[in-house]
Parts: C-alpha cells; structure tokens; sequence
C-alpha cells in the first residue's frame, strides 16, 4: 500500500503560452512582404537577406517559404559566382544550411559548386550527404557518380584485381621486412594495402601518407577493418611536407611506394623520392661498409625501372592530335594554320603536355610498329645521386632503324619496374597489366614548316631522350634516309619556292585544341551531315518567305546596323539567324554562314579560336559581318539562349547534346525547352532527336573497372567493401568496337530524346530483348543514333566517330540461354540513366538485376 503521508510529488505545471509580440509580427511580415517584391525585382541578395530575416525570427514559416528560399539562394548565389565573390557565396550556403540543416537539394547545389571550383573532396562528401538523405535523389546521384571517377580513380579497381601484381609486390615487401627493414613508410598509399602487407610481414613500426583526402580516410577505415588501427600510423599529408620527428619519430629502413604513371614519372616519384633519401630515408646500403645491418640501411622498393620505346603508325592517335583533313563541312582548312592538340614534347613549347595515355591493345583501327622497341631509359631509386642529377643530364639522342612503312604518329612508352633483383612487372602493350602506355605524338616543331613523317625501312629517326621538370620527354626530331635529315631539305626546298613570291617562309599560325576537339574537327561524315541538315533548312525556310512575298526580306543581303541597341548587333533585315551553342571549338557556326544570307552566332570564347574562325571565313569568301561570336555579346553567359535581338528569332540553335565520354549532356532537356520559344515559325533545333541504342555482353573487363571482385580477401585483407562504394554503375570512355566483351544480343532501341516535342518524352520504358547466345550479362553499352532531321543522321558508333560509348554495368551478372527474352527497365533522368535487367517466364520474372 502506498504510504499516504509522504508528501505528494510536485507535478510539471503547464507551459506559458508565449505571448504574441505584434512588433515582431510586423518586422516578419514586412520582410516577407519585402523578400518577394525583390525577388519579382530580380534583386536576389536584398531578397535572400529578407528571407534569413523572416526564417530566423519565424521558423514556422519554413515550408511555406523554403521553395522560393531555395529559388533565391541559387540566383544569388550563381550571381555572386560570376561576380567572383566566391566567399560570399559560401557563406550564403553555410546560412541557409543553418537553416536547413537536412535539405538535401541545398547540400547538393553547394557540392555542385564545390565541385566547379576544383574542391573534389568536399563536393563529393555534399553529394553523398544529400544521396543518404534521399537515396532516389536523381541528380545528387548522377553528380557522386561523376565525382567518384575523380575521387577514385578505376585504376584503383583493376589494380587491386590484378593478382599478380599484388602478389609480387607482396613478396617484395616480405623478403626486405624478414631481411631486416623493420621501419617502413608508405608514400601515396592509396587503399593502404602495402603499408598493411609490411606490418603483416613483421614490420616494428609502419606509417604511410596519403595527400587526397577520399583516399585517406578510405585507408583509414581499411586498416581499422583489418585489425591494424593504431598499428599503421597513415598522415594525411605530402610526403614532400614530412620531417623527422615533427612527423615520424626517426628515419626509416623501408620507403615502398607506386607513385608512377603511365610515363614512369608523371605522379612525381623522383621528386618524392629525392626529398625521401635527403629527409626520411636511412643512408643507402654502402659498399665500403657492407657489414652495416640492413635496419641500419635505407632501400626503396621499387628499386628501380627500365623504359621503352617504339615508333607507331595509329590513326586513332592521329586523328586527335592533329588535323588530317583539307575541308571540313566545305570550308578549306589551310588558312587554319597549324591546329594541334595540347599534347607535345617539343622544347619550344612549355605550355604543353608530354605525353598522354591509351591502351595501346585497346586502340580502334590497332596500331603498326614501325621501329623494334628501344631502351630510353635506366634509372636506379636507390641512389640519390642519380635521381638528383636526372633532369641536369644532358638530352640524348639515339638514332632508330625504321623496319616498317607507315605514318610517324607517335612514339609509345612503356617500362618494367623492378621491385627488386629478382622481380619486376611489366606495363608492355602485350603484357596482361592494368597499367596504359605512355602516348608521345609526333607535332610539327613550331620552328618549321614541313615535317616528313611518312617512313620506310632503311629510314632511320632521330629520337631526343631527356628529363625535364621530372617528366620524361621523348620528341622525334628528324627522319635520316641515306645519310640525309629528309626535314632540313624539305624545309630549304620550300623557303627556295617562296624566294620571289608573296609567300613567307616563316613559321605557320599555331593553335591548340584540346583532343576531343581535334577529333571532332577530323570527323568529316558530323560535318557533312551538318553541312547538308542545314542546307535544307535554310532552303526551305527561303522557299516559305518567298511564298509570303519579298516584303519578308526575300533575296535580302546581310547588312550591319550602325549603332545597334543595346544587345547583339541585328545585321539588317530578315537575315537567317543561327546559334552555335556547342561546347568548345566548334565551325558549324561557320559553315551555316556560308550558306548565304545567313546571320551566323558562334560560342567560342577564347580570342585565338575567335582568330582561326575569322581567317577561315576571310579564305572560304564569308563575309565578315555574317559571323559573330556571341559570349562578346551576351552579359551573362549563363543566359546564352536568348533571343538574337528584341524582334527577332532563330531559324536554328545548334545544341551539343552528347558529352565525348558517351554520356546525355546535363540539363540538356531545359535547354531544349528554352531553345524551342526561341525559334521563328519553321524553324529546328539540331539535332532534333537522339535515339539511344544499346546490347546485352558479358565482359569481365568492364567487371574489373568497376569493382574489386570475388569473394576472397585482397592479399588476406579487407578492402572491397571499402573501395567499392565508389563503384559507378555508369563507365565512360569506351571504344566498344575493341571491348573485351561478347555479344549476347543483337542491338536495341533503348530510349528517344525528342528535342522538339516536349509531349513525346518520358523518363521510363521497358524494352525486351532476346538473348542471341547463352552466358552472363555483365553490361548493356549503349551509343547514340542523333537525327538532324527526318532524313539526315549520325552514329556516335562508327570508325569516324569523335564520341566514345558508354555502358551500364549491371550489380550483379544475369545468367541467360540463348533466346531467352530479358526485359531492360530503363530510366533516363537528367541526363542520368540507370538499368534494371530481368529474365521474362511464362510464371512471371526472376533475376531482376540493377545497375
């Protein structure tokens, strides 16, 4: 029985009502009053500073304003950005996360700008905040996918797939741990799988360091996972910033690292290692002391590498670093002067870059060797004195018998890297490795006129070998034949031919351009297909005026105003008007004022492809006044569709529609949207559709880019679930004509993009396709059909192709028989797509499988 003279507990009295404070009513009331006049004003700062106001002094009003709050913070914030005030702007979205803490479409517009403004990292961690609080968040998730290419790379997949070199490099470790090396550092240790294979092989003490940041907390969850937390000390730093004992308590016995790229030194491992020995590394091993202990010695493993080289004809290189073609769409090229890409190891020119990278098996079209493989190269890690005088050694010359005909294209690189005295891997182009070749393309030297590069055996080239700014340079410089360097007399032939004439004898006009759009000028059949869309159009547009009568400017010829209004100059009366919006180094513009009575806009923005247009128009007999160059007219560049003046329309808008990496461009429906109010009555977007086409293949390759497979342990260790969040179901880049893949099917219609009518599209549609042969669907590729118009169109999947394709890569594979019927659920949105596959049964379905 409850004791009923205790004294009867207190209870909770009931909360004061807060009393309404009608000048605080007023000041929100005014400031919300004051928030949308100024945003129906266009004046997004005043409004976004009204609106902190009213949230903050009433958070009740969130949901009823948070949609215009929104609205406001992304104008503002995207003025602020073209003003360059870039502080400004993030302490705007720090406000508004303030907030709203939880709204995932503000994380993810401030990982968008993170993101353009080069910080990665945090862009990313944006992204993967608003994909945990909203997982279908569409454009949050295109946008991690596209980041995590950055943050990790695929390399990293193939690598920790490839068994052989963990396995060598593994034993590497093993035998310098066991033969005394018991300190040992990790530079650049990515997934800390070295670092961990040293401290499982006994090390006393192992640290390693890591400068990205994604990279460094994934190896941080990696040893804790593996029991080796506090065991590896990983810092989250250069190894060019580390000190003994700010960093590590004493220098150690063992550096291990895999800082190398394609060319051997791209990733700076001589810098890095020369800063090692002189700050972090134990002397090396000494000949005059050999009894000294190898915990009392320094090593590095690798202990050292030997390049190679060899000359090859690939038109697949050719055709995207220089120009292959004398017209394009119907304009002569030679005016262009010399158009390259920014790839080159010429010592005249700093700006460039040495070398790219391809897998050279891999190559569309293949490749002909026209030298045997030489070596360019020695180099020994372990000793200082040599890496340190690797880029004062003097440039060498060597000189290569030519054993096969062909085209001089490029020079292909690639080395083997010795662990140690026993074993060594090999990045050859015959060699089963998840390494590429170094790409060096043979340019024409600034300094000449004519280059020969077509050679035959018996021809011998002159190579120049050299180190400079610690990457490897190699620059074919002359082709010999019978004694004679066949480019010095070509050149005196040449200067001889303009003595007397109005020619010079000078250096030709050099632009660069980047790859993608070198390719893009050298694919003939686009610009063909350009050339003959716009023909038509501009034809039947001139036969509709001059059924309306020539009052509506038949037969007019383009003139220029004198004191134009404010906005783009309006060329006279009733011209054609068409808007180039393409990304980068585009001539449709161009091509479309050269149909005659046409006003011509071009996007390109930089002042030297602005040069190359103009002479290209002065030499082809385009007036001067039917191209123009629309970013020097329009105020904002981020409003580039707009009208062409207050009265007029477009006869057409050029949209790039399809990035080269083989993905739908972003946003590419709203600007289709936007595109189409701006159109006069006939007029077209180009292109108008974009069908996209796609197979069932089962590849392993596409496997190993895109996640660490199998069951087992990589080298006993836990890493997969690790590395593996950053799996995009997506990859880019692919040339599908030399995939490692079998088809399973036979092509299919995937999805339409109708650009001119809003009411055909849709975001999803199942398509069913039947097996044509058994096996396990691993990806659907897909490519694009692009229609100008009914009748005209072009494939990103052919030989002349400058786009790449694409393919989805399915979680998990979907075994099939042949004629088997697999139902795709696609679903394209934004430009994100995304595939389901399923086996249809009479029963129903089973194997549903996601990307």
């Amino acid at each position: 029985m409850p004791n009923t003279s205790t004294r009867p507990k207190r209870g909770r009295r009931n909360r004061r009502v807060p009393r309404e404070d009608p000048a605080r009513n007023e000041l929100v009331s005014r400031s919300l009053e004051s928030a949308q006049q100024c945003l129906f004003n266009q004046d997004y700062g005043t409004a976004f500073v009204h609106y902190l106001l009213v949230l903050n002094l009433a958070p009740v009003l969130k949901d009823f304003a948070s949609e215009s709050f929104r609205f406001t913070l992304f104008k503002w914030a995207d003025e602020l950005d073209s003003l360059g005030r870039i502080q400004d702007l993030f302490d705007c979205y720090e406000q508004a996360l303030e907030l709203f803490p939880t709204d995932e479409v503000i994380i993810n517009s401030m990982g968008e700008h993170l993101f353009r403004m080069g910080f990665r990292d945090e862009a990313a961690g944006h992204f993967h905040k608003a994909l945990k609080l909203k997982p279908d968040y569409p454009e949050a998730k295109e946008n991690f996918y596209r980041v995590a290419n950055w943050l990790v790379e695929r390399w990293h997949f193939l690598m920790l797939n490839d068994r052989r070199r963990n396995h060598k490099y593994q034993q590497a470790i093993q035998k310098a741990v066991e033969g005394g090396c018991n300190t040992v550092l990790d530079i650049g240790t990515g997934t800390g799988i070295l670092g961990m294979c040293a401290k499982k092989a006994g090390a006393a003490e192992v640290y390693a360091c890591e400068l990205s940041k994604t990279m460094y907390e994934l190896a941080c969850e990696v040893v804790t996972a593996n029991g080796m937390n506090g065991l590896i000390k990983i810092l989250h730093m250069k190894s060019l910033e580390m000190e003994v004992p700010k960093d590590i308590p004493k220098r150690v016995s063992l550096v291990v690292t895999e800082t190398v790229d394609a060319g051997l030194f791209g990733e700076g491992i001589i810098e890095s290692l020369i800063h090692a020995w002189n700050h972090l590394l134990l002397p090396p091993q000494s000949t005059q002391d050999p009894s000294r202990p190898p915990s009392q010695a320094g090593r590095v493993i690798p202990a050292g590498a030997t390049v190679f080289g060899m000359a090859v004809q690939c038109l697949e290189i050719r055709r995207h670093h220089r120009l292959c073609v004398s017209e394009i769409g119907g304009l002569a090229t030679a005016a262009a002067g010399e158009l390259h890409s920014p790839v080159s190891c010429s010592s005249e020119d700093d700006s460039t870059e040495p070398y790219t990278t391809e897998r050279l098996s891999r190559l569309p079209g293949g490749y002909t060797p026209l030298t045997e493989p030489f070596n360019a190269l020695d180099i020994d890690f372990n000793n200082v004195q040599e890496l340190e005088g690797l880029c004062s050694r003097e440039v060498s010359r060597v000189r290569l018998p030519v054993t096969g005909e062909g085209l001089l294209d490029a020079l292909a690189v690639w080395f083997q890297l010795h662990l140690d005295q026993q074993s060594s891997l090999s990045t050859g182009p015959k060699e089963d490795t998840c390494w590429e070749q170094a790409i060096y393309p043979v340019q024409t030297p600034h300094s000449r006129i004519i280059y020969i590069r077509h050679v035959q055996p018996g021809d011998e080239l002159i190579v120049e070998i050299s180190c400079r700014d610690a990457y490897l340079r190699l620059c074919s410089v002359a082709v010999a034949r019978d004694g004679r360097d066949l480019n010095a007399e070509a050149e005196l032939c040449s200067a001889l031919a303009c003595l007397g004439t109005e020619q010079s004898s000078g250096p030709r006009d050099y632009t660069m351009l980047e790859c993608a759009e070198m390719a893009l000028l050298n694919n003939q059949p686009y610009h063909d297909s350009f050339r003959r869309a716009l023909a038509k159009l501009i034809t039947n547009l001139k036969d509709a005026r001059s059924v309306q009568g020539p009052s509506q400017g038949q037969g007019l010829e383009v003139m220029p105003l004198t004191d134009p209004p404010s906005g783009p100059m309006d060329p006279g009366p009733d011209p054609f008007y068409v808007l180039d919006v393409s990304e980068g180094f585009s001539v449709l513009s161009l091509m479309a004022a050269s149909q005659g009575q046409v006003k011509a806009y071009s996007s390109v923005e930089k002042t030297q492809h602005q040069a190359v247009l103009r002479r290209l128009a002065r030499a082809n007999g385009v007036p001067e006044e039917a191209l123009e160059f629309w970013l020097n007219q329009v105020e904002d560049e981020q409003a580039v569709l707009q009208r062409p003046s207050r009265e007029k329309l477009w006869s057409a808008i050029i949209l790039d529609c399809v990035e080269t990496c083989g993905l739908v461009r972003q946003k590419l429906m709203e600007k289709a949207t936007l595109a189409r109010c701006l159109l006069e009555d006939g007029g077209q977007i180009f292109p108008e559709r974009i069908v996209l086409y796609g197979m069932l293949v089962e590849s392993d390759t596409l496997l190993l880019e895109s996640a660490v497979q199998g069951q087992e342990p990589t080298l006993g260790f836990n890493i997969a679930p690790f590395i593996n969040q950053f799996t995009v179901p997506v990859h880019v880049f692919l040339d599908l004509s030399t995939l490692q893949c079998r088809h399973l099917s036979d092509s299919v219609e995937l999805f339409i993009l109708d650009l001119m009518n809003t009411n055909a599209n849709y975001t999803n549609r199942d398509v069913k396709v039947q097996a044509s042969a058994s096996g396990r669907v691993t990806a659907v590729p897909f490519w694009y059909q692009i229609h100008l118009n009914e009748e005209i169109s072009l494939s990103t999947f052919n030989q002349d192709s400058h786009w790449k394709q694409a393919a989805v890569v399915l979680h998990q594979p979907l075994a099939v028989r042949e004629g088997d019927w697999v139902r795709l659920a696609v679903t394209l949105q934004k430009s994100s797509i995304s595939i389901s596959a399923s086996i249809e049964e009479e029963a129903g379905e089973t194997g549903t499988v996601d990307c």
